[in-house]
Order: structure tokens, then sequence, then C-alpha cells
């Protein structure tokens, strides 16, 4: 049996893999090994229980989900504070903020609303690292907690959730978006209640599409993944940008005012120059991951920024920004990570402040993005290879190492194997596509033949 946890929290199909019963589980022994600090411990010294904050997006499962963790919880002497459907950043501020022990969020991201997952964010409202979530996964076989009488935990609704949130991330700007048109996909999710309201807030005119969340339409068609509607919206309204969200509103992908996509690593190179400019960025450092374009390095470089660059997953570029001490990261994905406002990466955040800098420079969003150059990037997953095997194949290696000898600086290579699938993905960056395809189609067909099953 593989490991429990992913890259992010546990995820399955709801009522499939992701069971009421496993969500219990899950709850209870989190309780257990989530209340073993020092804050925990006073707590208890003055007669009070720890407390979990629990959230949702709207997708239909997280209903029973979120009962099963709550009871699980509260059977296990913690107070829980429901504080329903939220965006994932939004959980993990409010641990932060009414300083929870820690907390909970019931989402399948940017997943078909058939799925759901579960993941836990400690004191302060950071992303578990991999030790401490396989010792929720072995705690689930033990004993637990099972206080009586006074001793079991209490279910109240986090009435003010919102609110604190959306005042939090009002509280980020200093500017205001007063004379800015902005479309914002809510991705039928988690961001449909309050994106629009912060936007607005701030000033901007706000056009809305994918904000009526049913539980079964959370990213069908809508949101970060699906870009199409948003552009066409975007030229219709004739809106000076777009923003998509993903379904727990932890992405941001941005349209700008003639329909071309901004991707998160454009993003990324517009707030690091932004930044770095107003003395901002935390040792003129942007963490990135290996799936980062050689276009937003090469435009860093050329500014004096310097990258420091992490496996993929936001929870890795989470852990380089803290090791170091740094202030802005993130994925291609969308995933932005403002350190000094956040502990994890947060779409509405990242939206208000591209939107910002927009205002702060008066320039268009396509004007800002082209601080960097995107290199065409290539992207085959070769399935039903032995992945185990790429690591150390000298056959895959050699021929890796022809490919990079021909594109020399004008791209890049890299491989990397599926972390739950028998697959490889195979990534080639040039200067052109057709020579990026090219390279893609010659190691994948090399990946083919030497690993297959």
């Amino acid at each position: 049996m593989g490991r429990l946890f992913g890259t992010d929290g546990v995820r399955g199909l709801a009522n499939g893999d992701l069971t009421a019963d496993l969500a219990l589980g899950l709850a209870q022994a989190a309780a257990l090994v989530l209340t073993q600090g020092r804050h925990a411990d006073e707590l208890r010294s003055q007669g009070r229980r720890p407390r979990a904050v629990v959230a949702r997006d709207p997708r239909v499962s997280g209903e029973f989900l979120t009962a099963a963790v709550a009871a699980g919880l509260a059977s296990s002497g913690i107070d829980v504070l429901d504080a329903g459907v939220i965006p994932t950043p939004a959980a993990a501020y409010l641990v932060s903020d009414i300083r929870a022990d820690f907390g909970v969020m019931i989402s399948a991201s940017h997943n078909a609303a058939p799925d759901n997952g579960i993941k836990f964010f400690s004191f302060g409202g950071v992303k578990l690292p991999d030790e401490v979530e396989d010792r929720i996964e072995a705690a689930m076989s033990g004993e637990k907690l099972a206080p009586t009488g006074g001793g079991v935990g209490r279910i109240r609704r986090f009435a003010d959730a919102e609110d604190r949130y959306v005042l939090h991330l009002l509280g980020t700007l200093d500017t205001r978006l007063d004379g800015l048109h902005v479309v914002i996909d809510c991705a039928n999710g988690a961001a449909a209640g309050i994106s629009p309201q912060v936007f607005a807030d701030a000033g901007a005119t706000v056009t809305v599409i994918g904000s009526d969340p049913d539980g079964l339409n959370i990213n069908d068609g809508v949101g970060s993944t699906h870009l199409e509607l948003l552009q066409r919206t975007v030229i219709e309204v004739g809106a000076d940008l777009g923003i998509a969200h993903d379904g727990d509103a932890d992405r941001c992908l941005a349209v700008d005012a003639r329909g071309q996509v901004v991707d998160g690593d454009m993003i990324m190179a517009i707030l690091a120059v932004a930044e770095h400019g107003r003395g901002l960025l935390t040792d003129d450092t942007l963490v990135v991951t290996v799936m980062s374009n050689l276009g937003l390095k090469r435009a860093m470089a050329e500014r004096g920024i310097r990258i420091i660059e992490t496996g993929v997953g936001d929870r890795y570029v989470l852990e380089a920004l803290a090791e170091h001490g740094l202030s802005l990261g993130g994925e291609q994905s969308g995933h932005i990570i403002f350190s000094r406002h956040a502990t994890t990466g947060d779409g509405i955040l990242t939206g208000i402040q591209l939107a910002a800098e927009m205002v702060r420079t008066g320039r268009s969003l396509d004007e800002l993005a082209s601080v960097m150059t995107v290199f065409p990037q290539v992207l085959i997953n070769v399935r039903g290879v032995d992945r185990t095997a790429l690591a150390g194949h000298e056959g895959i290696a050699a021929a890796v190492a022809e490919v990079e000898s021909e594109l020399g600086d004008t791209g890049r290579v890299l491989l990397r194997a599926s972390g739950t699938e028998q697959m490889v993905r195979v990534m080639v960056e040039a200067e052109t596509e057709e020579t990026a395809q090219a390279m893609a189609d010659r190691l994948a067909d090399v990946v083919r033949e030497q690993l297959s099953v």
C-alpha cells in the first residue's frame, strides 16, 4: 500500500477512495498528532480545549466530509470552528489569525466535482511537512483520544470568517484599484463569495463569471484550467484584465485586455520586478520550481534577481521561502506565495497585487508581461512505462545529454517520474515550438523504448 498523503493532503474519489470513515479516522489521528506541541500543552494547563478551523470548497461531497471531520475532532476533545465555504488560503489565514491549534481544509482544488481531498494546516496556518503527515497516517491504526463528559469538543459556526479574510486582503493593498475593469472567473468554487467583493471594495469595476456553485459544477469549463470563457468575456466587455481562480482559490492566472493568457511564471516576473524595484524583494531572490520557464529565469538574471529552484509543488516553494527567509515564490500553475501576507498560495491576494501594479505603473497587463519572453514549452506524458527505473538509467541520461548539447543555452530538458502513476513526464523548452516538439518527441520515444513494461 502506498503513502496515504500525496503532494497536497489526502485526495481521491469522494465516497469511493475518500470515505466518511477515512475522514473520521484522519481527523482523530490529526487531533492526536497536532495537539502535542507546547501551545496545546499551555491550553490544557489552563483548562481549555485545543481549537481547529474547518473549512471546505462548495463541492457537494464536502458536506458529509466536513461532518465526518468535525465529528472526529470533537470526539477527540477539539473545539471546532466551522468556517463553511471559503478559499484554502482563507482557512490558513484564519488558523494563524485566531491562533487555532490547527486547521483542516476539505477540497480537491482544480479537480472535477466527484473528487475531494483533506489537507491540514499546523499552528500558524502552515502546511505540514512529510514527516508529520506520516505520523498522522501511522496514528490512524493506534489508540485515539476519547474524552468523555465536559472533555469532548464543541462544534460552532465561525461567524465572521469571511469578513476577517476580506479585511486582511484589503489591508495588503497600498494602492486602490479605481478605474480598473476586471473580469473574475471564480471557477464555481470557493472564490465566488469573496473575490468579487474584495476587488469591488478595492475600487475596481467587476464583471463576474463562474460564480454560481451548485456543488457539482466546480471547475466545469471555467476557472484556471479552462480559460476560454474568461478570454472571450474580457474582450466582449472591454475589460483591462481577467483573473481566473481554481476551485479552492489558491491559484491565479490572468488574461490581458487582448485575451492573451498571463500564466504563473509571467505573473511572478511582473511581481518580482515590481517588488525588487520597491526594495521589497527579500535578498533580491525569487523561488520557483523546476517547471518554470527558462524565459523567467533569463528575465530575472537580466535584472539582478537571483533564482532558487525547488521540486514541483507549492509546499516545496513554501519550504524554501521559510528556510531562506524570502518573500516571494510560486509555480507556473498560478500558486503564488507572498510570505509577508500569507502562509500558502493565495489566488485572490495575487490577483489584487497584480491589479495594483497595473494601477501603480499606469501600464497595461501585456506591457507588464513583456518583462519576460516565454520560451515554447512542450510536455509529453509517456504512460505505461516503469517510472521507478528512470533515475540513473544510462541510456536515457545519454539521450538527454545529447539533446541538451544540441540546445546549448537556447533551451532546456526536464524528465520527471510521476509520483502516482506509471508515467514519465518529458518537458523540453526551446526557441521555437518546432524544435521543442521535435526534441520532446525524440526523448519520449527513447523513454518508451528503454522503460517499456
